[in-house]
């Protein structure tokens, strides 16, 4: 197979991936805080990562993958003033807190298998390790930390290099940390949140500077530790992750090794996804939910094919035009994919065909995921009336296995999902077509016409000239 190649946010590199232990690649990525459904451009992050991990095993390295879930510490904002967004939520709700993070704990992982992501090896809690994170903080506060009244705060000058990934120590990233009173440098970070006089928190703890919670930055670097090492191969997270929490994690890794080791050997980010409306980001109170796309007619996996026609580290622009291109593309390999079992089976395996388009794919993906490339040679083989046939499902599983867009086993009927608006059933839609089909036999094409003019005014659009009749898809 191809040398894997993977980009580095902290060399702003491409480097050849050698993992620490080849019997046990280990990769931590960070998870959702769970105080609202995930939107659309969480979600990206997710489909980066199921991707990075597919590879991995693709090539043969076991590997163990942690994403964690945050249920608390995670404030309002990047800062270290403000509420938590835990809190905030049961406050606004009136629900109890472990009832909201349950509940979107769970809707979470429905959208990983919506979008055909695996589950990682592990999804712990930041709830059940808060003792960790205590005991983590006491062992790094006589060297690298400080109280404030409100808490035990880490003095970032007590680290070599603090901020090298983000590139920055002044603009980029501390303007986006709202100043606290007695704050020794704008860049200090909070370790623990000590409860205020009064105040009525439903999840606190007690700890050495007194009863609280911890701060956000914490739990990774507990978790990581705790599951994957004190070094371990791979960090994931969005690019936003790269300015102040991914920074603040790698002090707090070198505070308790007492190295300048960041805990990682390689940190990925993928980039944003935009959306021109302004509807991706929960803080203006609208924004795309993954069920969103499936109330307007889309499978899931359109989103994903989305997500992968642009590299991760690339922005990628959200429309439903884009959306639709993608649904349009996924229904397409769908529909070469059944033509292509629907052909005689050769006996002739031709090799050199199999081997030259595996090594294609390889080199593609082996290029830092370049999942735009993966896909044309997906197309190129779904095209090819020539590849060999009794080759075709296991080039199948070859895409499958890397790509998680399940092209072995995804059907047209699988991909006609009904829009919440929509007025007509499935049922109907296939009662008039057929009648449509008898019409068309019987050459009474004005009824064929008729058909098709009110599925048409339902929203139906109707698609004649497939012979395995993909008939129709419910227009948006």
């Amino acid at each position: 197979m191809t040398p894997l190649t993977l980009y580095n946010s902290l060399t702003r590199a491409a480097e050849a991936f050698v993992p620490i232990d080849p019997t046990n690649v280990r990769v931590y990525s960070c998870g959702p805080t769970v105080y609202h459904y995930a939107h659309i451009g969480n979600l990206r992050a997710y489909v980066f990562t199921d991707t990075l991990a597919r590879v991995l095993r693709w090539k043969g390295y076991p590997l163990t993958h942690v994403i964690n879930i945050t249920d608390v510490g995670h404030l309002t904002s990047d800062a270290d003033a403000g509420d938590d967004k835990m809190e905030a939520a049961a406050k606004a709700s009136g629900q109890d807190i472990w009832a909201i993070a349950k509940h979107y704990t769970d809707a979470f992982k429905d959208n990983l298998s919506a979008l055909n992501i695996a589950d990682p090896t592990r999804f712990p809690l930041a709830t059940d390790h808060v003792p960790g994170m205590i005991a983590f903080g006491e062992a790094i506060a006589a060297d690298h930390c400080y109280r404030l009244a409100d808490g035990l705060y880490f003095d970032t000058t007590t680290v070599p290099d603090y901020g090298r990934l983000a590139r920055s120590r002044d603009d980029v990233g501390e303007s986006r940390i709202d100043e606290v009173a007695g704050k020794r440098h704008p860049a200090d970070f909070a370790i623990w949140r000590t409860s205020k006089p009064g105040e009525n928190r439903q999840m606190e703890w007690d700890s050495p500077w007194g009863r609280g919670a911890p701060g956000w930055h914490l739990e990774c670097s507990v978790m990581s530790r705790q599951y994957l090492g004190d070094r371990f191969d791979i960090h994931t997270g969005g690019i936003d992750h790269r300015e102040i929490h991914h920074p603040n994690e790698i002090a707090q890794n070198q505070a308790m090794s007492g190295t300048p080791d960041t805990g990682a050997q390689l940190w990925m980010h993928n980039n944003f996804l935009v959306d021109r409306t302004g509807k991706m980001s929960k803080s203006s109170g609208e924004f795309l939910r993954l069920q969103a796309l499936i109330d307007r007619g889309f499978h899931p996996l359109s989103y994903r094919l989305m997500c992968l026609q642009a590299h991760y580290r690339s922005e990628l622009e959200f429309s439903w035009e884009n959306l639709s291109a993608a649904f349009v593309r996924l229904t397409r390999f769908v529909i070469l994919v059944e033509k292509a079992r629907s052909r005689t089976v050769d006996e002739i395996k031709d090799d050199d065909l199999f081997e030259a388009r595996l090594k294609e794919i390889d080199d593609a993906l082996s290029d830092d995921l370049n999942t735009p490339r993966a896909l044309a040679v997906v197309n190129a083989v779904l095209s090819d009336s020539k590849f060999p046939q009794a080759r075709f499902e296991e080039m199948l599983q070859v895409f499958d296995d890397t790509l998680g867009l399940s092209l072995a086993t995804l059907s047209r009927a699988d991909l006609r999902v009904t829009p919440a608006s929509s007025t007509i059933s499935e049922i109907e839609i296939e009662r008039r077509l057929d009648d449509r089909d008898q019409a068309r036999a019987t050459r009474d094409f004005a009824r064929s016409d008729a058909i098709r003019d009110e599925l048409a005014a339902a929203g139906v659009e109707v698609m004649d000239g497939d012979p395995l009749r993909w008939d129709w898809r419910i227009e948006l």
